[in-house]
């Protein structure tokens, strides 16, 4: 047991009252009952927020801000097709995003909440419901958890640690940074989950259902998972060293805790082994660096509720734990040496958040793109149990306004800086006088029973209330920042166009495409079809780079992809179909254009040589197997001087304001379409009538092919380049296209096209005649995990072509089969079976030593029952 105060009894629960199983454990009724309420109260108090504020689905105003319109929205939407079987891909891989990319990682990264599933059970247009509900249900699990696992670190009124639990689940970090990743939300609940587990380890129990809260945390989302297993072995460690018992016996208490978690872990390692594959065959993100500290003042100020600033850990859990928190230093009836042991391991984990090294180790030794402080909601997580510890000793006034006294110092330091706001003077001045004054009460009227109802249920009002206002006070805040303006996702706008685009879908013949990013940022998982865009840190590395020398653009150093928006790329993808926004952004045109099919044949063995392209206009024409542009070499016509560059392109010295743009003649065929490629080029293009500012970012932002017009009869036009930042562009930026020459290249291929293609979920056919030779090319990124074979032969990695598949068949063949197998997942597999052999084991180990023990008792042996 834990050392205890002489002064004061450890508290026990009412043994009198019916008792339910709950996690494995057995726990009062009104624990349940509480823990219950505690949930109640966190999806109330959201929920009154979100309705105050006008939110959906309260409300007109989108939720979908940030990543939860540009990923998961789209990712949710998809869910419900793959549930509902209405799209072309499966859990191992998806058609429509990237032109075919790996799922099973994102699956297991961003859809393995299972309140996520709930989205079968809507209508797909009104899919942003059940994302909500995957929030909102999330938050009431982990104040229920919270609630529960607060009762096994110590004893004491059922009530009154589900209003501390309010406080975690709707705490700074879930109303900051956590609400807009649904998979996150998830966090939230293996905090206690492992808190749970790991007191079973404390008491010697419940070995095998310990594992599989380990298991359900990491499956769930293992990102946060990580952080709460770090979290919560931090608080296991104080309280193995609080133990009054032998240090043999702590010893053996924290190798059945290492093996427990080893064996969740390993129950879990498909979702681990893929993921970190994935990651490591993904495109780099951008670097990150930590920016140094917060100062002292903002730091401190993120202790009070009501306020936003980015530079801080998001750490308020509410001003009623917090006076808790800040009393409890001062309250003699808990022993000295468990009051040093929380304090320090609050302190500790606090300045963890703020040193670039700890930093990384509570995000998986890689610095977050965003906020380097995700990793907080530990720390609120510790500041509730800290605050239950108090509150569970009936803390004095005198104590009470100890920590009242700390908090008015830390508001009158904080409440000068950019982080607070009217909110924050409200619910700390107003709220904590008001918990002050509620907490003085119960502590005089602890041996009235009904007094005590009376005050609980004011203070379950105030931390009802104060919630509510803290997450509508936090929103309003942010929707001050341009950053957080809502993306839009499912109205009618984007219902048309989803109509047009299944409208025209054929797949696996040709390919229906959304077009260029419009709503989100997974355009194809939301509006469906099979197009270019795909944004996620799962992007392959193969995949960027191979439509990006294509000509697409990108975005976040290619972790966001875009589709192609000229004719020899989409022909080259096979697009049959695909929608353009109107200029005036309230509309989209249809296109059907004559499309190759997305299996082709080249003849001999076209896959990829160890030789330069001159421009990716010549890349194009390789690729398709056709020449179809004129590549002229430009001549500098006025304006700075360009200079050749290192690599023999054209450096822009770049121009002084209002000063004239440096220009370049070129000459083309009469009546072809000009085309500008200058993929980091940031700055206007001027030609044929026509000026376009593009936005291009080595290597964040990619730009596309730009068009620029039709040749005139002279064949002579000029390309000006206004710039205020030097810079280069490629040697041949220009290319012209023959309409002409791509409608017979494409006729070609549709002539020596498969008779028969088919696609499954993570499969490719295509069967052609007899004896047919030359190099199949499948218009899909060769990325790691494909496997085919020709004529049932032994299958092989496939080769490219301009990074796309190729394969060669050799003397002859009729028949290409290409299936993809995940990366890390058998590995995984084999792991997770090892597990579960062990868990097989130890339960019927468990059992034979059980049924051994009962058999060899005194009362089996004289037949007594």
């Amino acid at each position: 047991m834990l050392k205890t105060s002489p002064a004061e009894p450890a508290t026990t629960e009412d043994s009198s009252r019916p008792r339910r199983k709950i996690l494995g454990a057995r726990l009062p009724g009104a624990q349940t009952l509480a823990a219950t309420l505690s949930a109640l109260i966190s999806m109330g108090a959201y929920c009154l927020a979100m309705a105050v504020h006008g939110t959906y689905p309260f409300g007109s105003r989108s939720r979908a801000v940030n990543d939860l319109g540009n990923q998961f929205v789209p990712f949710h939407a998809h869910l419900w097709d793959l549930m509902h079987g209405t799209t072309s891909g499966d859990l191992v891989f998806n058609w429509g995003s990237g032109f075919g990319v790996p799922f099973l990682g994102d699956f297991f990264t961003y859809l393995m909440n299972p309140f996520s599933w709930l989205v079968g059970l809507f209508p797909r247009d009104q899919v942003e419901i059940p994302v909500f509900l995957v929030t909102l249900l999330s938050v009431g699990l982990a104040a229920f958890l919270m609630t529960v696992f607060l009762g096994r670190l110590r004893p004491g009124s059922p009530w009154l640690r589900a209003l501390l639990s309010v406080g975690y689940a709707v705490s700074a970090w879930m109303i900051s940074d956590g609400f807009s990743d649904p998979m996150w939300m998830w966090g939230l609940a293996a905090f206690p989950m492992l808190g749970i587990a790991s007191d079973w380890c404390l008491r010697g129990r419940h070995w095998i259902p310990g594992a599989l809260l380990v298991f359900a945390a990491w499956a769930g989302n293992f990102y946060i998972a990580a952080m709460a297993t770090i979290g919560m072995g931090l608080v296991f460690v104080v309280r193995l060293i609080l133990e009054d018992t032998p240090v043999r016996h702590r010893l053996n208490v924290a190798l059945r805790a290492g093996a427990m978690t080893a064996t969740g872990l390993l129950l879990a390692a498909p979702v681990l082994t893929v993921g970190l594959k994935a990651s490591k065959l993904s495109q780099p993100a951008p670097d990150a660096s930590y920016k140094g500290a917060p100062g002292a003042t903002d730091y401190l100020a993120h202790l009070l509720p009501g306020g936003l600033l980015g530079n801080a850990p998001q750490i308020s859990v509410g001003i009623l734990p917090l006076l808790l928190v800040l009393a409890f230093p001062f309250m003699r009836r808990v022993p000295g040496k468990e009051r040093i042991a929380w304090c320090v391991l609050l302190v500790l984990v606090a300045l963890s958040y703020i040193w670039a090294p700890t930093i990384l180790l509570w995000h998986g030794l890689a610095m977050p793109n965003g906020s380097p402080y995700r990793a907080s909601i530990a720390l609120t997580s510790m500041l509730v149990m800290v605050a239950w510890l108090a509150l569970s000793r009936r803390p004095s006034p005198r104590e009470l306004l100890y920590g009242a006294a700390v908090t008015a110092v830390v508001a009158l330091v904080a409440l000068r800086g950019p982080y607070a706001s009217g909110a924050t003077w409200i619910l700390t001045i107003g709220g904590g006088i008001l918990a002050l004054v509620l907490l003085v009460l119960l502590h005089r009227h602890r041996d009235d029973r009904r007094m005590r109802t009376v005050l609980t249920g004011a203070l379950a009002c105030g931390v009802f209330l104060s919630t509510a206002y803290s997450v509508f006070a936090v929103t309003v805040i942010r929707d001050g920042n341009a950053w957080w303006q809502p993306k839009r996702t499912l109205d009618s706008r984007s219902l048309a166009a989803r109509d047009a685009v299944r409208a025209h879908d054929d797949w696996p013949a040709t390919r229906s495409d959304p077009g260029p990013h419009e709503f989100a940022n997974n355009d194809p998982l939301l509006l469906g079809g099979q197009g270019g865009s795909y944004y996620s840190s799962y992007v392959p590395a193969k995949t960027a780079a191979a439509l990006h020398a294509l000509g697409a653009g990108w975005y976040i150093q290619g972790r966001h992809t875009l589709s192609f928006t000229d004719p020899v790329g989409r022909a080259i993808m096979g697009v049959g179909s695909y929608l353009d926004w109107a200029k005036n952004g309230n509309g989209f045109t249809q296109h059907a254009v004559a499309a190759p099919p997305v299996v082709t044949l080249r003849p001999g063995n076209a896959t990829d040589a160890k030789t330069h392209d001159a421009s990716v206009f010549a890349r194009q024409e390789r690729v398709l197997g056709a020449t179809v542009y004129d590549v002229p070499a430009l001549t500098p016509a006025g304006g700075p001087t360009p200079k050749t560059g290192r690599y023999n392109d054209w450096w822009l010295p770049g121009n002084a304001k209002g000063a004239k743009w440096t220009s370049f003649t070129a000459r083309c065929t009469p009546g072809s379409q000009a085309y500008w490629y200058g993929p980091w080029y940031a700055g206007s293009v001027q030609a044929l009538g026509t000026t376009t500012e593009q936005h291009g970012r080595n290597s964040m932002t990619s730009n596309t092919l730009l068009p620029l017009g039709t040749v005139p009869a002279s064949g002579t036009f000029t390309v000006a380049l206004g710039t205020h930042k030097a810079q280069g562009v490629p040697q041949f930026p220009v290319g012209c296209l023959n309409q002409a020459k791509l409608d017979a290249a494409v006729d070609h291929l549709k002539a020596t096209a498969p008779v028969k293609v088919t696609a499954g979920g993570h499969t490719i056919d295509a069967t052609f005649r007899e004896g047919t030779t030359g190099t199949v090319v499948i218009s899909t990124p060769a990325v790691t995990g494909w496997q085919c074979s020709v004529d049932g032969k032994p299958a092989r990695a496939p080769g490219t072509l301009g990074g796309l598949m190729a394969v060669n068949l050799g003397d002859g063949g009729s028949r290409l089969s290409c299936s993809f197998q995940t990366p890390g997942l058998k590995p995984g597999l084999l792991a997770s079976g090892l597990a579960l052999v062990a868990l097989l084991a130890v339960g019927i180990g468990g059992a034979v030593r059980t049924r051994s023990s009962r058999s060899s008792s005194p009362s089996s042996a004289n037949g007594k029952h």
